[in-house]
């Protein structure tokens, strides 16, 4: 075998249930002192496949060869034992401890020694790859990107020299990600191996140097990223040829639809999230609202939602698209806000949590939209049951039947049957936050083509993203926050990605308008 080689995946097959196939023979290579991009389509098998070289599944059948010998993986400390790690797309820290307590936990005192000496661990570990973190700092007083960084010492410390990244870059900014990839540069060039699972073809090239296809399961095969294009790898994903051009029609009567006044909120803790916060959204146009993870994107839309409470002296008006009569959305409870006739179309962060019932089909949960509309004590399931086979068919949902509770299914997958559930309600006000968050790059272009269509026909559509090149292809404003307080409102048109990211990190001194 290959000296080159750091890992060797021969004929790794996994399944879960009967209908479900996640992986298919797949024979595959890492190679030492590089950075391996695996791509594929959602539900193609991607975080399956890490999962089981990092110890959290077991392969149904296949080989797995670490630096030549063939090796069994049945946890995560056989994975460690073995110098794999993986960094998941949700840390797994204790906000009130401190980075080195943190990195402490679950090791044995004998192995970490005093206190001190692991501090010292980690200052080195810090100075010899270039992050930028205070092994004394609480967790709960980090970024996101603070708290991603710890994540891998904490691999590092554990002797990892084969790191695996699940969608490394979906909460940073611009100059969040370029200070990663720096960071990733460093560990290549001190020999480690790196593989990044991610949807953005964009850094693929820009940081990889070669790339891995899975598609429904099976292995397409690789290539060296200098003689790939966004395009091309776009096909390979697909396996036929997608246009990916995001449009962007102009819609000439803009209607105002809501308005936002000194809106304040408080986060649970009783923290200001939101402050004095005012703006307008347009049926007819596409609002993006941008920021750090935490900067107060949540609380605005909860609020406009009624789900968030909103600090005395704010307004929220919902302006009838027919009567032209404002509603003052403030005050009145969820419920209350449907019976005026308000349609807030609602896809949240969470998507399980708030999103769609776990336990329950795709059926059962459109259901949850419509199921007063039931004749007497019974409720309409005919409904319901076609809109999930349509959402199925149009978003290409990969699911053993519309029954099938829905935490059985990718994170992407899941996302495409809240989304759909959402658009599909035909609203007058769409809010949608992160849309696209773990979509394959084929249904992140349908989800903004139905976002255009909602726009066309006269929907204000808030968008909440945290891909900067999309929000600035696909919106025609960008309002953007920064520390809970609207840094600026530009024009998608003109903007750059290197002034939303400024406005995203740097409170100016006054308020900026389009």
């Amino acid at each position: 075998m290959d000296n080159n080689i750091a890992v060797s995946l021969r004929h790794i097959t996994k399944a879960f249930g009967s209908k479900v196939v996640a992986n298919k023979d797949v024979s595959m290579d890492i190679h030492e002192g590089e950075i391996l991009a695996l791509l594929g389509e959602n539900g193609s098998g991607k975080t399956t496949l890490m999962n089981m070289l990092s110890g959290i599944y077991r392969q149904d059948s296949g080989q797995i060869y670490v630096h030549g010998s063939e090796v069994h993986i049945t946890s995560p400390k056989d994975a460690y034992d073995l110098g794999i790690g993986m960094i998941h797309q949700h840390f797994k820290l204790v906000d009130v401890f401190t980075a080195t307590e943190n990195v402490a936990l679950g090791m044995d005192k004998k192995t970490t020694g005093s206190y001190k000496d692991l501090t010292k661990a980690i200052t080195e570990i810090c100075d010899r790859y270039g992050f930028d973190i205070d092994p004394k700092q609480k967790v709960y007083n980090m970024t996101v990107s603070q708290k991603q960084t710890l994540e891998i010492v904490k691999t590092l410390y554990r002797g990892a020299n084969i790191l695996i990244l699940d969608e490394p870059t979906a909460v940073l900014t611009p100059q969040e990600t370029d200070k990663l990839f720096a960071v990733l540069r460093n560990m290549k060039a001190d020999g480690k191996s790196i593989i990044i699972i991610t949807h953005k073809l964009n850094e693929v090239l820009a940081i990889s140097d070669r790339v891995a296809i899975l598609r429904k399961g099976e292995y397409i095969g690789d290539v060296l990223t200098s003689e790939a294009t966004v395009q091309s790898l776009t096909e390979m994903m697909v396996g036929q040829k997608v246009e990916l051009d995001i449009e962007r029609p102009e819609v000439e009567d803009k209607q105002l639809r809501l308005t936002v006044d000194h809106l304040t909120c408080l986060d649970k803790y009783g923290v200001t999230a939101l402050d004095d916060v005012s703006l307008e959204a347009y049926g007819g146009e596409i609002l993006g609202i941008a920021g750090i993870s935490g900067s107060g994107q949540k609380q605005l839309l909860e609020a406009i939602a009624g789900l968030q409470a909103a600090e005395a002296g704010a307004s929220i008006q919902y302006i009838n698209p027919d009567t032209g009569k404002r509603e003052e959305l403030i005050g009145k409870s969820v419920t209350q806000i449907k019976k005026l006739g308000v349609a807030l179309s609602f896809v949240p962060e969470d998507r399980l949590g708030m999103g769609l019932v776990g336990a329950m089909g795709m059926a059962d949960n459109m259901m949850l939209r419509s199921y007063k509309k039931g004749r007497s004590m019974f409720t309409d399931r005919k409904a319901p049951r076609e809109l999930a086979l349509k959402v199925k068919e149009e978003l290409e949902v990969v699911t053993p039947g519309i029954q099938t509770p829905v935490r059985r299914l990718s994170g992407g997958n899941v996302q495409k049957v809240l989304v759909g559930r959402e658009i599909a309600s035909d609203p007058t006000v769409l809010m949608a936050a992160y849309a696209v968050r773990g979509l394959d790059i084929n249904t992140s272009y349908t989800i903004y083509h139905l976002l255009n269509e909602e726009k066309k026909k006269g929907t204000a559509v808030i968008y909440v993203g945290e891909d900067l090149d999309v929000l600035l292809a696909l919106c025609d404003r960008i309002a953007v926050l920064c520390d809970g307080k609207l840094n600026g409102i530009v024009d998608g048109r003109t903007a750059t990605k290197e002034e939303v990211g400024e406005l995203m990190t740097h409170l100016k001194g006054k308020e900026a308008t389009a």
